[in-house]
């Protein structure tokens, strides 16, 4: 019988395994230095890879299966292997639990070959890919073969074991051949990335690490120009991607196709590790409107304009709608922000109307270039209180870029007048307020941002006030989340939330119901940024509206298309991102699409032709306050 040869091959083909592993480990150690508290995440790293990493594969309930199947039953037989490598604990029962383990492997296996051959979708990528379902399948049921026969004795049983063993083989050396170098890199890489991670807080108890670590200004090079400027385990993290095409299916720049697929991204920068390196081996879908083959590059070359086209870093609206659905947990937005800051700092190289917006936001401090002393202009008639005035107050109102704009002033307007109906006490800063620097940040100007929540920190700390008020999910960010690493911590609220609260406390009295059909479009940086989906849906139903939800909701929310600067570089595609957006909307028959963002409701609002209304929640429960008021006078009880 092979009872004592099997085992021995096995450890033999892990060993051989992980010493090349181990080899290719210098093409990501060629990166800048990073700190990293390697021993904790080492021991964090299965909680990470059982429950973080399986909680986003679940979300497709049948790939969850297969993988934990197919990838479970290889991590289990490998652990039994071992056991069986030592003869005194070689018995006839631990055969018989290799095989059970190995006969659920091959139920994977064969789950992943009926994907990849038969239903296989389109964003999948192929080449390697496509040889992993066959090695599997050797693997799995070539040892099942074997572990069976050693449960019986006999001529039989001996040329069973024989032929399983040299099956199963083949099978793992195929494994380990995919897995080194090849489209399996991710299952040894994927581990070390989930230890190594360049955002650990992510996995402290589903806490949300989503504001961009601070540049420091004074460095010999501005954010990144080549592979090896990137922070290792930031290389280590591109070199873990699977290539499953779950953020090539969610990029709002791809649907429009945009010369952006967020796949094809990470693998430009893995690609980009080796010598001489090009993409005529990438096996998926490439940018649109750029054709594969063009891109080379390597370790210690410039990526823009070389692996990776202009136009493509250009496209990114900082969704990250691509992070959220990584299941290896890969940070796209991050690379994206790192090369664009080399790009904005270093070479002066934007695109579209983004270096004169920039310029006048350095000259004004607004983005619309008007100054903050024209910040409360549309208020002149609701004498809002300053607080260089007051000097104090339970909530400040900070107005964000809004107040500029003739669409998002109604909403300004509508929450000004529910903050008073409800006895709210507040102010703002008026002519004090600076931008609070996001555009700047996320198109890379990283200088004019720091000068700006400087400032802005600065003027803050001046005050006492209890919390920070605000209509803009981008002014939350980067108040709530970004500030702190400058020494401004504050709590910070958006205006859903604070008037959910209020609604559920009964400070409005009883709201007549609405009973119009509303949908409402959750935007990226109140939602993925900051994970408030349920306050804004409360307030709703609190109004009585018929809410329907689109087919992308909550988390999982389509772009409007106006984050990242995107409206500045203007990068074409073939269709608007917010058309798509609107499209989806309209298909669930709402009469109203509910947003809480000004930058979104300014986007929807520009879809021409027949489409709901776009209306902020603030000014939906405006409407209803003002009916009850009409409804009470009517009545005539007090309004």
């Amino acid at each position: 019988m092979l009872a004592g040869l099997a085992p021995l091959i096995v450890l033999a083909c892990l060993l051989s395994g992980l010493v090349a592993a181990a080899w290719q480990t210098r093409r990501w150690l060629q990166g800048a230095p990073a700190r990293v508290a390697r021993l904790q995440g080492l021991i964090a790293m299965p909680g990470r890879y059982l429950v973080d990493v399986h909680q986003v594969v679940a979300r497709r309930p049948r790939n969850a299966r297969f993988h934990a199947l197919a990838a479970g039953g290889l991590l289990a037989s490998l652990a039994l292997w071992c056991v069986l490598a030592v003869p005194p604990l070689r018995y006839r029962p631990l055969w018989g639990v290799l095989a059970l383990v190995l006969a659920l492997m091959l139920m994977g296996a064969i789950s992943v070959w009926r994907r990849r051959q038969v239903d296989r979708p389109v964003e999948l990528s192929g080449g390697g890919f496509d040889r992993l379902p066959l090695a599997l399948l050797l693997y799995a049921g070539g040892f099942l073969v074997l572990a069976l026969a050693e449960l019986f004795t006999g001529p039989a049983a001996t040329l069973f074991s024989s032929l399983g063993l040299i099956v199963g083989t083949f099978g793992l050396a195929g494994i380990i051949s995919l897995a080194i170098g090849g489209p399996l890199k991710h299952a040894i890489n994927g581990m070390l990335h989930l230890a190594f991670h360049p955002r650990p807080a992510r996995f402290v108890g589903g806490k949300r690490d989503t504001g961009l670590v601070p540049l420091d200004l004074a460095s010999a090079r501005l954010g990144v120009e080549r592979p090896v400027d990137f922070a290792w385990n930031r290389l280590l993290g591109f070199d873990a991607c699977v290539q499953c095409g779950r953020c090539e299916q969610v990029c709002p720049a791809y649907a429009a196709e945009q010369p952006l697929n967020p796949k094809k991204f990470i693998q430009d920068l893995a690609m980009a590790l080796a010598p001489g390196a090009s993409d005529d081996a990438y096996a998926g879908h490439g940018h649109p409107g750029q054709a594969l083959g063009s891109a080379h590059g390597g370790p210690g070359e410039p990526l823009i304009g070389a692996m990776i086209s202009d136009a493509t870093l250009w496209s990114c609206t900082t969704c990250r709608a691509c992070v959220h659905e990584c299941p290896m947990m890969i940070e796209h937005v991050d690379a994206m922000v790192d090369l664009r800051r080399f790009q904005t700092l270093e070479l002066a190289a934007l695109p579209g109307k983004a270096a004169l917006v920039l310029e006048d936001l350095r000259l004004t401090d607004t983005l619309s270039g008007r100054g903050p002393g024209a910040r409360l202009d549309w208020a002149v008639d609701l004498r809002i209180p300053l607080m260089r005035e007051v000097m104090e107050a339970p909530v400040l109102l900070w107005l964000g870029e809004a107040a500029f704009d003739l669409r998002a002033q109604r909403t300004l307007r509508a929450l000004v007048r529910l903050l008073r109906q409800a006895g709210v006490v507040f102010a703002t800063l008026g002519p004090e307020e600076l931008d609070c620097g996001d555009t700047a940040r996320r198109l890379g100007d990283e200088a004019t941002f720091q000068d700006l929540a400087g400032r802005n920190i600065a003027t803050l700390s001046r005050y006492r006030f209890d919390r920070i008020v605000t209509a803009d999910p981008h002014s939350l960010h980067v108040l709530k989340n970004e500030y702190p690493a400058f020494g401004g911590g504050y709590e910070v609220v958006h205006h859903t939330t604070f008037l959910a609260g209020l609604i559920e406390r009964g400070v409005f009295g009883p709201l007549s119901p609405d009973g119009r059909k509303v949908t409402y479009h959750d935007p990226c940086y109140l939602g993925r940024y900051n994970g408030e989906t349920a306050a804004p849906r409360a307030l709703l139903d609190a109004l009585g509206l018929e809410r329907v939800e689109m087919e992308r909701s909550g988390l999982r929310s389509q772009c409007c298309g106006g984050g990242g600067g995107a409206t500045l570089t203007d990068i074409p595609g073939k269709r608007r991102i917010p058309d798509i957006r609107m499209a989806q909307a309209t298909e669930t028959g709402a009469a109203v699409i509910a947003v809480a963002c000004p930058t979104c409701t300014v986007m929807l609002e520009g879809v021409t032709g027949k489409r709901p209304e776009v209306l902020d929640v603030a000014e939906l429960l405006w409407q209803a306050v003002e009916r009850g008021g009409i409804a009470a006078a009517r009545s005539g009880m007090p309004a």
